[in-house]
């Protein structure tokens, strides 16, 4: 079958490229085109959009960036006639994916959403598009099954696929003197710092966080980087060399480090299942932020707080993400011990709630039998 499938920054990338993989298991005549990164390229080379040309943040940016916007929408729709693909599958990013989702239903293709758009947090109006322009809804959290299913979807839950992908990093974890010696680091325990994938997460948090570096001299910081973002970026606000930059290692460096400051996403999740003790630092521009605080109806901005339904990690979001906050917070996580065992065990019961391993290879048979399914009633007129 020919999957046509959009993903539109890391995360996506990540999870697009374990569910291709694991199609391709099952539908040995699995063909692809696709909106990605370098791990969906690494599983097919039909790669039609990278997401560092496409991957914009923010209410502001959008606005500034809209003809560009539009222009890769309308590339996208013809792209899906010219293709013709069995079904197309979106995963999250929502204000591309929403319209490709109407326009490829209008078309009469089939259309899966994997990894819902986070509509329990905010624009809850979309659910109604969500459930008229998708055949069928692909959730990676637990809690998303019970809410879907109250605005009648169909909605399909077999686990997170980080549980795969954690678990086989777990089980070839080096020693920390073999990590710091292929990094040329010194002997001292590492705080990592994960500041984002969009350089307006990059821009806003990394000069706020190079300034703990000299309130904690027994320990070096660690900047685990992006692939979204340019080493540039990366150099112009640590032209000191105030901490170490490493590329292509950031399970390696959060299963290493003491604790982390990890910007609100994926990493939080990733970090928590990694052991990683850590506190959620993020922030942009103040229209943005000023928008989403109105905008946003959910008590907390990081998954593990969202899927626990308490506040497991810390987060210190714009304003709340000042120097004596964040030093605090390190404070805490590295000496407080009754703290640091709590977070053990909420990270034990987090694991728990995420579901078994084989998640990937579930959500893609599924998805297969899915359109298999699809096709049938087409065939049979219904």
């Amino acid at each position: 079958m020919k999957y046509y499938i959009i993903a539109g920054e890391a995360s996506g990338d990540l999870h697009g490229s374990n569910l291709m993989q694991e199609l391709k298991q099952i539908d040995a005549d699995a063909k692809f085109r696709f909106w990605g990164g370098d791990l969906m390229n690494s599983q097919d080379e039909n790669l039609v959009r990278h997401y560092k040309d496409t991957a914009i943040i923010g209410f502001w940016e959008v606005v500034k960036k809209l003809r560009r916007i539009l222009q890769n929408i309308r590339f996208c729709k013809q792209d899906i006639l010219n293709y013709n693909p069995d079904v197309v599958i979106l995963i999250d990013y929502p204000g591309f994916n929403f319209r490709i989702a109407e326009y490829a239903k209008s078309k009469g293709f089939h259309v899966f959403y994997y990894i819902a758009p986070k509509v329990w947090a905010w624009k809850e109006s979309r659910v109604g598009k969500l459930r008229r322009f998708t055949d069928k809804l692909f959730v990676i959290f637990p809690f998303e099954v019970e809410y879907f299913k109250r605005w009648n979807m169909d909605v399909c839950y077999e686990g997170n696929p980080l549980v795969d992908l954690i678990d086989g990093h777990l089980a070839n974890k080096k020693s920390f003197g073999d990590f710091i010696r292929h990094n040329d680091l010194p002997d001292k325990p590492i705080i990592a710092v994960l500041a984002g994938s969009r350089k307006q997460e990059v821009d806003y948090i990394l000069p706020r966080v190079k300034k703990l570096v000299n309130d904690f001299p027994e320990y070096q910081f660690v900047l685990a980087a992006a692939p979204s973002i340019d080493s540039n970026i990366y150099r112009k606000h640590l032209p000191n060399y105030e901490m170490a930059i490493i590329y292509n290692q950031t399970y390696e460096t959060l299963m290493q480090c003491s604790v982390a400051l990890v910007a609100s996403g994926t990493a939080t999740l990733e970090a928590a299942l990694l052991g990683a003790r850590q506190t959620v630092c993020y922030g942009g521009s103040e229209i943005s932020y000023q928008i989403g605080k109105r905008l946003i109806k959910v008590k907390y901005i990081s998954l593990v707080n969202l899927i626990m339904n308490k506040t497991v990690v810390k987060e210190l979001i714009q304003h709340d993400m000042s120097v004596e906050k964040m030093k605090a917070e390190l404070n805490g996580l590295l000496f407080d011990v009754v703290r640091r065992k709590q977070i053990v065990d909420d990270y034990t019961e987090l694991s728990e709630m995420l579901g078994d391993k084989g998640s990937s290879y579930r959500i893609a048979k599924a998805m297969v039998d899915e359109i298999n399914k699809l096709k049938n009633k087409d065939a049979a007129g219904t």
